[in-house]
């Protein structure tokens, strides 16, 4: 089995209890290892993540130790960097054994060809949001960031992160329709030059599964912050699943 997720936001200052979010994801990371035979972490699973040379975010060693756990069983897993969490330089490779992709990617698994990504500037029209993207994927702005402390780095980077939360939480797990939703506008496009079976994406916090022209499917995977929820490819079948709602976390 192939599992995707997206969207866990580990860290967040909104989470009432980050110690039960972290357990939730590591439980359910626990519960798919006895059929996994690769997992994709499709972006935003820390909601503000910067290494320093010699330092790293505090907190998440139960989520990264489980991760490093599954790798060393044999287990592929793939992390994308999102917009909340582009800042790794090594650290996830050579620590835990993550195979790193800071940009889309098409693949195939089975017989199905996959698009995958994040989604974070995908047919985006926001000017203010594109010149902000391409700042923090600068070279530049990464090491110039590196000459603040830590400390205020960090707490700099979570309080941004909450702002930019509460600003945009009403819009989140509520399709927009075809025409107003970015990244089915983008696979729509894209689908038209590309012999693709599914396009799969986080960052919208809606669960989407949207057949469009010749069976084509996009994929939105929802979140594991509110919907808990994730995606399962059996080798020819691709399904949304949720695991119990039984705690809200924002």
């Amino acid at each position: 089995m192939i599992y995707f997720i997206s969207d866990a936001h580990l860290g967040s200052r909104l989470v009432k209890n980050p110690r039960a979010h972290e357990k939730k994801i590591t439980d359910w990371l626990d519960s798919v290892k006895k059929d996994a035979t690769a997992i994709y972490l499709l972006g935003d699973m820390f909601d503000f993540w910067y290494e320093y040379r010699t330092v790293v975010p505090k907190g998440y060693v139960r989520f990264l130790g489980k991760l490093a756990e599954l790798v060393d069983a044999g287990i592929e897993i793939h992390f994308f960097t999102g917009n909340h969490d582009i800042w790794t330089f090594g650290y996830l490779e050579q620590e835990v054994g993550l195979i790193v992709h800071r940009g889309p990617v098409e693949l195939e698994i089975g017989n199905k060809r996959f698009f995958l990504a994040h989604g974070d500037g995908l047919n985006a029209n926001d000017k203010g949001f594109q010149l902000l993207r391409k700042i923090f994927h600068s070279r530049t702005a990464q090491q110039l960031f590196r000459l603040v402390p830590a400390q205020l780095g960090q707490n700099f980077g979570y309080a941004w992160s909450k702002r930019n939360r509460l600003r945009i939480l009403h819009l989140e797990n509520k399709f927009l329709g075809e025409e107003k939703e970015d990244l089915v506008v983008f696979s729509k496009k894209y689908a038209l030059d590309h012999n693709v079976d599914f396009m799969i994406y986080g960052h919208r916090h809606i669960l989407l599964d949207l057949e469009i022209k010749d069976k084509k499917r996009v994929i939105i995977l929802g979140d594991f912050v509110s919907i808990f929820s994730y995606g399962v490819f059996d080798g020819e079948n691709f399904h949304l699943e949720n695991v119990p709602e039984d705690q809200q976390v924002w």
